[in-house]
Parts: C-alpha cells; structure tokens; sequence
C-alpha cells in the first residue's frame, strides 16, 4: 500500500510539469539556453541537478561517465548535468567536469530559476524526458547503482517508440 501510495504521488508529482519551463540557463561558456526546447533528435534525455560540493551527485555523474558511451550507443540518450552552484561558486564547475572528463552539456542554475520552477527539493535530481521533450521520470538521492535504473527507463522508452 505505502508503494502505491508513493507511485501516485510520484505520478501526480510529474504531471504538475509535464514539460520544462520556459527558464534560460547558461553554458559553460555564458551562451543562453532555454530549457524548454531542449531536444535530442527525438531520443530521451536524462537531466541530473547536481552541485560541485555535493558528493552524492558527483558519485552518480562519474559513474554514468562510465558507461555513457555505450548508453549513447544503444540508446541515443543524451545526458544533460545542470549545477545549481550559486554564482559564486559557478567558476568550479568548468575545472571539476574538466578533471573528471565528462562529456555531457552542462547547464548552469546559479540564481535556482529551475531548480525552483521544479522544485527541486535535494540533489541529485534526476529527470528523464521522453523524444518529445515530455518528463515521464524523475528521481532524487543516489545510491551506488542507482545509474542503472536509469538505463532501464531509457530502454523502455527507446523500445515504446
């Protein structure tokens, strides 16, 4: 019972945005990018909130990194990590990504539009949208392994197409 309850929740949750706000973050390199038309080529995109200081998020984004090549190969998933790291903080996020070779489109939040609009409540946050830009998954926290039920949502949107 207290499973289906936190489904329904979890599925009344997800329909209050059922697509992205029309919210401008920024690139690495300052270039403006409205979330609401972010697109892969009408493959799912998974969207992880996560925070240069936060161990748990940086934990699940090395351990996706290391089987990304091979979900992108599969799957045609596109990753995109957006830091909610506030303005003053934002100038680490370049050199941590850099050290640790991820090659995913981050996105920067320093002012929390997003993680507002959203409300984002812990991080990792996790999103998974469909090919039409549709949130048809969400998730928060990480635990080791936590990166293949990710997978698995993508597979089983990839195999609805």
């Amino acid at each position: 019972m207290k499973r289906l309850l936190t489904l329904l929740l979890l599925a009344a949750s997800i329909s209050s945005y059922a697509q992205l706000p029309a919210i401008t973050l920024k690139t690495l390199d300052g270039q403006p990018v409205r979330v609401d038309t972010l697109s892969n080529g009408g493959r799912p995109i998974i969207i992880d909130f996560f925070a240069t200081w936060c161990k748990p998020c940086n934990r699940e984004l090395k351990a996706i990194h290391e089987v990304y090549d091979d979900w992108v190969e599969e799957t045609g998933v596109k990753l995109i990590a957006i830091s909610i790291d506030q303005a003053q903080n934002a100038g680490k996020v370049k050199p941590m990504v850099d050290s640790y070779g991820w090659d995913y489109d981050i996105l920067l939040d320093t002012n929390s539009d997003l993680t507002r609009a959203l409300g984002v409540q812990m991080i990792p946050f996790v999103l998974i949208l469909d090919g039409k830009g549709q949130v048809v998954y969400k998730h928060n926290g990480y635990v080791d392994g936590a990166e293949e039920e990710l997978i698995a949502k993508v597979r089983e949107l990839v195999a609805a197409q």
